[in-house]
């Protein structure tokens, strides 16, 4: 996930969360019969033409034998006969014997906004040998990703632009800057977009994925959703049961309707504010590495020192406190971030931007990405469920919460801060619930201390889907588990693919190992930074 579903409230914030949902969404349900039944149509239709593979064009950038094709979908379900557009699809075919395969496997990785075009590719990795000879190993870009309808609200290079600041309590005319850009923003994205944008939306992602389904032959589907993917993956087993083999939710986001979207990013704020004392707290276990404190909070000052350097005076004029947060906000997803991280801190505060610049600089050459995955993350949340039109809803709210959780609260605020303004319809949420015996077992993997995507929302998932089976893996916060770098919950997932068999009802995996600090010899026998202790 890309930073998105940013879920629910802090302590106390309850009473301030319910005044700021009582905002009444301005368009209708779209989970109407005309949608259902242009869903079937779409699919059926699908299923007579199939998809044809062939060579990948070369901006996909995938080496054979990974294959392309594409798939058409309707732009809106209560009109299946309407406008269509085109979604990009890759493969490559299962490795094992014909009497192995047990049919495609699609993958979804998150966003809103983001691709697993490169998907087969994991069919090389160890981890996902034996899924890979039993599968085709299927990815594609969801509506509005990449090629497939792509949609922009802004000049990639005005997305990109740096450095930026990133004040963890702003001041009223910093405040007053962002409302007008996120304003310029929502507009940018209808001026852009037109009629089409009210279109982008998590059940029509989950609509397109039986379309998908139907266009690969398969009569029931085999989903991998990751993040974001858990969420519309929730809604595919909600809209169409029946059509479900096996499903897998890795690091599931809260799809409880009172969480969808405003409150689940609260909570993604506050959850984000332990899993940064996490790193800090790795760091300074390695202070003898990186003399970056011996202490958290010494760690903490190390890190201020560094934004306040850089607001004076932006490494390589492109790293500013906007790209250092940025850049750390990673080591809040993945732990595998925090030598490189804690090492680019330290060069800095050594004297070395190089690798500092090297992690945070902006890649002219990835804008055009960036721009479009953070058009279609607005789109589809700002479509998708009601917020709050009222500033000083989210000023109260984010102000309180950042009292709490500095790190990330008023970052979060400006990624969403468009949907205040949308000029678009929201929808009705659909409340994500199945009854025993509807759906085959589905697993859910979740470690404890993700950020991203809190704990609290695999277990309401599971709730919400009778039948399910969690996975957990305990003391542990890295954001999308499944096929990484621990082998029980590996083999959990592969055993679930490959059998259909799952534990009881839930099972525990001890946590990965940490990661082991970059070594630094050069400075090891360097004295201890002053402003680290």
């Amino acid at each position: 996930m890309r930073g998105v579903a940013k879920y629910g409230a802090a302590t106390g914030l309850s009473s301030v969360i319910l005044i700021a949902l009582t905002v009444a969404p301005a368009g209708g349900a779209t989970t109407d019969s005309a949608a259902f039944h242009g869903t079937a149509l779409a699919a059926e239709r699908a299923a007579e033409a199939g998809i044809t593979f062939g060579r990948c064009p070369k901006a996909e950038m995938l080496p054979a034998p990974i294959q392309c094709g594409t798939v058409e979908v309707p732009l809106d379900y209560a009109d299946p006969s309407g406008r269509r557009i085109t979604l990009t699809v890759s493969r490559v075919k299962a490795s094992g014997k014909a009497a192995e395969r047990q049919g495609a496997l699609v993958y979804n990785p998150g966003g809103p906004g983001a691709s697993s075009m490169y998907f087969p590719m994991a069919a090389e990795l160890p981890e996902w040998g034996r899924i890979a000879k039993a599968y085709d190993i299927v990815g594609y870009a969801p509506r509005g990703v990449g090629r497939s309808a792509p949609l922009s609200c802004q000049d990639p290079e005005d997305f990109i632009k740096a450095p930026s600041l990133a004040p963890t309590h702003p001041s009223p005319s910093y405040k007053k800057e962002r409302i007008a850009q996120a304003k310029a923003y929502a507009l940018g994205c209808a001026r852009n977009s037109g009629a089409t944008l009210r279109h982008y939306t998590s059940l029509n992602n989950a609509r397109d994925l039986d379309v998908l389904r139907a266009a690969l032959g398969e009569k029931r589907l085999t989903f991998i959703g990751a993040s974001y993917g858990t969420y519309f993956g929730a809604l595919y087993a909600t809209l169409f049961p029946s059509h479900v083999r096996r499903m897998v939710f890795d690091s599931a986001v809260n799809p409880d309707p009172r969480q969808v979207w405003y409150r689940n990013n609260l909570e993604q704020s506050r959850a984000f504010e332990s899993r940064w004392a996490d790193f800090r707290t790795w760091v300074a276990k390695h202070h003898k590495t990186y003399q970056l404190g011996a202490t958290s909070e010494a760690v903490a000052r190390s890190y201020e020192t560094v934004r306040a350097r850089l607001a004076h005076k932006p490494a390589g004029g492109k790293v500013g406190p906007g790209q250092l947060h940025a850049a750390f906000l990673g080591a809040g997803y993945y732990d595998d971030y925090w030598p490189k991280r804690a090492g680019a801190l330290s060069e800095y505060l050594a004297g070395n931007p190089k690798p500092l610049i090297a992690q945070a600089a902006p890649r002219p050459e990835g804008a055009r990405e960036a721009e479009n995955g953070n058009a279609v993350y607005t789109a589809v949340e700002c479509n998708d469920a009601p917020w709050p039109t009222d500033w000083n809803i989210w000023d109260r709210d984010n102000t309180l919460l950042a009292q709490l959780a500095p790190f990330e609260t008023w970052d979060n605020v400006w990624m969403n801060l468009p949907c205040a303004f949308w000029p678009e319809p929201r929808q009705e949420v659909l409340d994500v619930r199945t009854t025993y015996g509807e759906l085959p077992p589905t697993l859910i993997l979740a470690a404890e201390r993700d950020a991203a995507t809190p704990y609290d929302g695999a277990l309401e998932l599971q709730r919400r889907l009778r039948g399910s089976v969690l996975i957990t893996e305990k003391d542990a916060g890295t954001h999308g588990i499944g096929g990484g770098s621990n082998s029980c919950v590996n083999a959990y997932m592969e055993n679930y693919l490959l059998t259909g068999e799952t534990p009881v009802r839930r099972a525990a995996c001890a946590p990965h190992p940490e990661p082991d600090p970059v070594s630094l010899d050069r400075r090891a026998a360097q004295p201890k930074l002053p402003n680290a202790v």
